[in-house]
């Protein structure tokens, strides 16, 4: 027998009920539309203070000033404008992107920065404020700044915008030269001289690559084989030593640097480490110095786990002797560096005769002089003496800025002051192999026996 569905009848109390829920959702959202539409309280606001210093009022009807957000302030009132000889309505957006400035917008755009001060930048840079303490902060005197700010004026001026004041150039040069000179974290410059982190980090990149591509051409150059510049530099070294046709003392540092992501095994320094009993990594920084302390060459940047003598190999010093350009001069180095056809060394091996201490002596003095300069270097330019914020790609360009900049103090005659001092603490090493050319020792040989019989030797050794 088939199966038959028996037709349900229709329940009028069902159906009154769903009408009555249904009143009931529709009271509901009633009320909830009616609560959202209803006009809230306003809020007083305290925003930031706005661009360029200066706060937005709106006077209201005692007199006094109200502050007022951009997310809750009134719609302004419409413009009335005239169309096609009908009046109208637009709203006028201020500062509106993409090109609909007349287009419709609820709210008008305001802009607004965070209030910073400067009042500690203002009182250094006052005429009022004494030169000393300026020298001692700053690492140079009013008269050096103002020529640097002059020389790099046209390379780090900004120009003012609709949205703020540009900074002033002896602004940005003297946030760089205080970073370089103390080594203080960028929050802390930031604080000194009432400008944003990022600014700080980013005006400090701008203002030494500016030194470097416009300074370093006139203050930090090679002399040039059989120049004027070159006879003078050996004339001065010969009147100091008696070592004849010397150029230049070499010497190379290690620069404290955070552990890179990549290749962190070269950059590792086994002999600080050792030392210290602390991890350590850094960068090299391989420096010629003339008679007066100032460089005349440098090469940046390469791994703290190569020795000196392979530093030298990659660096341009050798690049230009390779190419004929160092013949008849002596560039004077230490025991780390090998004896070739243009670097002179001392005598490494046992039992030395007093001709060969005689020259050892001399060497020294003259090796000294590289010493100081770089002692100098990282008394004056506190960033070098420990491990800085400036990513690894970014080194070499404030390194080099950092030896331009010793370079003009030192020619200029500023003076150090003697609390801020500080020694270079590198450990020498001697080569298994310190003799390159047969050539280069028969020539130190005549040098060495020169000195003992015309006097010029000493007699420390004795």
């Amino acid at each position: 027998m088939p199966n038959r569905r028996r037709k349900r009848e229709p329940d009028d109390g069902g159906g009154a009920g769903g009408d009555e829920s249904k009143r009931d959702l529709d009271l509901r959202i009633t009320n909830i539309l009616a609560e959202y539409r209803a006009p809230r309280p306003a809020r007083r606001a305290f925003p930031l203070l706005e661009l360029n210093g200066r706060l937005l009022a709106e006077e209201d009807e005692e007199g006094e000033a109200e502050v007022v957000s951009p997310l809750t302030a009134p719609a302004p009132a419409l413009p009335v404008v005239v169309v096609d000889g009908r009046p109208s309505k637009r709203r006028v957006v201020a500062g509106g992107g993409g090109g609909g400035g007349d287009e419709a917008s609820p709210y008008q755009r305001r802009l607004w920065v965070k209030d910073r001060s400067s009042e500690w930048w203002e009182l250094r840079s006052s005429p009022g404020y004494p030169e000393a303490e300026f020298l001692r902060e700053f690492r140079m005197g009013r008269a050096t700044f103002g020529m640097v700010c002059d020389a790099l004026g046209a390379a780090v001026a900004k120009e003012d915008t609709a949205l703020r004041a540009a900074i002033p150039v002896r602004q940005r040069v003297a946030v760089c030269v205080w970073r370089l000179a103390t080594g203080e974290p960028l929050r802390l410059v930031s604080k000194r001289f009432g400008i944003g982190i990022s600014t700080c980090h980013k005006l400090v990149l701008e203002v030494c690559a500016a030194i470097r591509s416009i300074l370093m051409p006139r203050f930090l150059r090679w002399p040039d084989r059989g120049s004027a510049a070159a006879a003078a530099v050996k004339a001065s070294f010969e009147a100091s030593s008696g070592v004849p046709d010397v150029v230049g003392a070499m010497y190379t540092t290690h620069i404290p640097i955070i552990a890179p992501k990549v290749h962190v095994a070269s950059y590792f320094n086994r002999r600080h480490t050792e030392r210290n009993q602390k991890t350590s990594y850094s960068i090299t920084l391989q420096g010629v110095v003339g008679p007066d302390g100032s460089f005349t060459d440098v090469c940046i940047g390469w791994p703290g786990s190569l020795a000196d003598d392979q530093v030298l190999d990659k660096s341009a010093l050798q690049q230009r002797a390779a190419a004929g350009m160092m013949e008849g001069s002596w560039v004077v180095g230490g025991a780390s560096y090998p004896l070739t056809d243009w670097c002179l060394v001392p005598y490494t091996h046992q039992n030395l005769t007093w001709t060969q201490h005689a020259f050892n002596e001399k060497v020294a003095d003259l090796r000294g002089v590289a010493v100081d300069a770089f002692s100098s270097l990282k008394s004056r330019w506190a960033c070098l003496q420990k491990r800085t914020e400036v990513k690894l790609q970014d080194l070499p360009v404030v390194l080099g800025a950092c030896c331009v900049l010793h370079n003009i103090c030192e020619a200029r005659g500023e003076a150090m002051p003697p609390e801020l001092r500080v020694e270079v603490e590198d450990d020498l090493t001697v080569l298994d192999n310190p003799v390159r050319s047969d050539a280069a020792a028969k020539a130190r040989d005549k040098i060495a026996h020169n000195l003992l019989h015309r006097g010029l030797a000493g007699t420390a050794f004795f």
